[in-house]
């Protein structure tokens, strides 16, 4: 909560903190994505802290915009969305859990730490629905979106270890056997979120800032959803860190086991 003026002697203009559509947007999430996580005040601050420093190492300003962030400790396993002002901070719009990188066996990487622009130079693509050898949806539901960041050079989490290139996505799951894990370690190194999640991103254009430039200009980008309703202050940044926890806090509980 912002303190209130001490006095009402009038305060220079400024943009707010929190400005409607932020607002708004926030509203949206409570309201659409059924599975959430419910953070103390002092957690967002700890997490605005650690943002800073990941984007001053990476050597990235950012303005007023939107920001995804992952806890990729596996005692944490969420995902918060945040809007960024420069002057004014953070604020946490919504957290839900999420389910990253289980290094240990063949294919699978532990999810690389970093700043990662979502941008058009690597496309993103819509789930078929189609089932894999294990019968599992692997990018969930038909039509729901996989956002794409691109190839990153990740250690093997097999092996001799060695640096190799993997494909970081952020994108939903199935919806029966995986979905009900989130919350816990179990991917290949990309990101699973939930279904109702994706589809907020995805019709808000949470991220979307480089690909609405472009259909601003005429580029006909068929991933875009016609029905989407884009935010004025759509951001294009993913930043994954680690919280370093030992111990999972209560506002991040382990998933309920399926009866």
């Amino acid at each position: 909560t912002l303190p209130h003026p001490p006095s009402p002697v009038p305060q220079p203009a400024q943009r707010p903190a929190v400005p409607a559509e932020a607002r708004a947007l926030a509203a949206q999430f409570e309201a659409t994505v059924d599975r959430r996580l419910a953070l103390p005040p002092e957690e967002a601050g700890r997490y605005a802290a650690l943002l800073d420093a990941a984007f001053e190492t990476a050597g990235v300003a950012i303005g007023a915009e939107y920001v995804v962030a992952v806890d990729r400790s596996p005692a944490v396993q969420a995902l918060l969305l945040l809007w960024h002002a420069p002057g004014t901070g953070w604020a946490l719009l919504g957290a839900a859990p999420v389910s990253t990188g289980r290094p240990g066996s063949f294919d699978h990487f532990e999810t690389p730490l970093g700043v990662f622009r979502h941008s058009p130079s690597n496309p993103d693509f819509r789930a078929e629905g189609s089932f894999n050898e294990n019968h599992i949806r692997g990018y969930g539901l038909a039509g729901l979106r996989v956002f794409d960041f691109g190839w990153q050079p990740v250690p093997k989490g097999w092996g001799d270890h060695a640096v190799i290139e993997m494909r970081l996505q952020l994108h939903a799951t199935d919806p029966d056997v995986l979905e009900p894990r989130l919350g816990t370690a179990q991917s290949k190194g990309c990101i699973r979120v939930p279904a109702t999640l994706d589809r907020l991103l995805d019709l808000r254009g949470v991220l979307d800032a480089d690909y609405e430039a472009l259909a601003r200009d005429g580029h006909r980008l068929w991933v875009l959803p016609r029905e989407r309703e884009p935010l004025q202050f759509a951001g294009r940044w993913l930043v994954v860190l680690d919280s370093g926890r030992s111990e999972r806090p209560a506002w991040s509980p382990l998933p309920r086991p399926r009866r």
